[in-house]
């Protein structure tokens, strides 16, 4: 029973060279003229779809943006102890959050549309429930882009992570001077960003792909501390704020039963 579990759930049998998966994920983190281009045109087909509160265009801009690469590469090289990596990936991920931000700030200070709709404030309060699809659509990430076959799990990582919606939130709360908005959105990718890279470096670990170097005892404590303390840090308040969503949900069905008691009984009357 035992060798019949781990024959299926091996992930070894199609996985991928190491220098296959190695040089996959290094060519998600350069920067070039056409990644740049995309993201530009990613964020701002994202902005017009939070802008007139259309699901489908948002799903449209997360399939075709490349913000996925350096966040993978950073849990790639933190996986196999790559420090140049860590700081080439690090450099891509600035780079491409300065530029999506400046972008969907200059669409929304021009655009004529400042209402906020339903698509942009879904991404303003991140809860513990998005750690868990990020920590799971990392994982999900990783292990596609270690195989041997193209797979067609990544867009759908790249739409179930949501890393566009949130930077583009972001840029209309720096476009109307609203901290509560850039703030909230701004945790979210954030959440999204550390846990894809957390659980990428896990599975780095996992699938058991060969270190860069070997880093000593007291090196490797740091880096774990470090690494510990990004994700409780980002963690604890989305779990407090699922807390809150939790007691909001439940006073509400609690409201929402005792009004349908109201109405069913005789000696009361509902106004509204």
């Amino acid at each position: 029973m035992r060798s019949t579990l781990n024959r299926l759930f091996d992930l070894r049998h199609d996985q991928n060279t190491p220098d296959a998966i190695d040089a996959s994920i290094r060519s998600g983190i350069r920067i070039g003229g056409t990644n740049l281009w995309i993201l530009i045109f990613a964020i701002l087909i994202a902005s017009v779809g939070l802008n007139v509160n259309s699901s489908a265009v948002i799903i449209g801009a997360m399939l075709i943006s490349p913000l996925m690469g350096p966040i993978i590469g950073l849990g790639y090289a933190a996986g196999i102890n790559d420090s140049e990596l860590i700081r080439r990936a690090f450099r891509s991920l600035a780079i491409f959050v300065m530029i999506s931000l400046a972008t969907s700030t200059a669409y929304f200070l021009i655009s004529p549309l400042s209402q906020p709709q339903s698509e942009l404030l879904a991404r303003t309060t991140p809860t513990l429930w998005d750690v868990l699809i990020a920590f799971f659509g990392g994982a999900a990430g990783i292990v596609a882009l270690s195989r041997k076959e193209i797979s067609n799990v990544f867009p759908g990582v790249a739409i179930a992570t949501a890393l566009m919606p949130p930077l583009c939130t972001a840029g209309y709360g720096l476009a109307n001077a609203d901290p509560t908005y850039f703030i909230g959105a701004f945790y979210l990718f954030a959440i999204n960003s550390v846990f894809i890279a957390f659980a990428t470096l896990l599975f780095v670990k996992l699938l058991h792909l060969p270190n860069h170097v070997y880093l000593d005892e007291k090196v490797r404590l740091r880096n774990r501390a470090l690494i510990a303390t990004a994700v409780l840090g980002m963690m604890l308040p989305s779990a407090y704020l699922a807390y809150r969503l939790v007691q909001n949900e439940l006073f509400n069905t609690a409201a929402q039963r005792l009004i349908t008691e109201l109405d069913e009984n005789r000696q009361f009357l509902l106004l509204s």
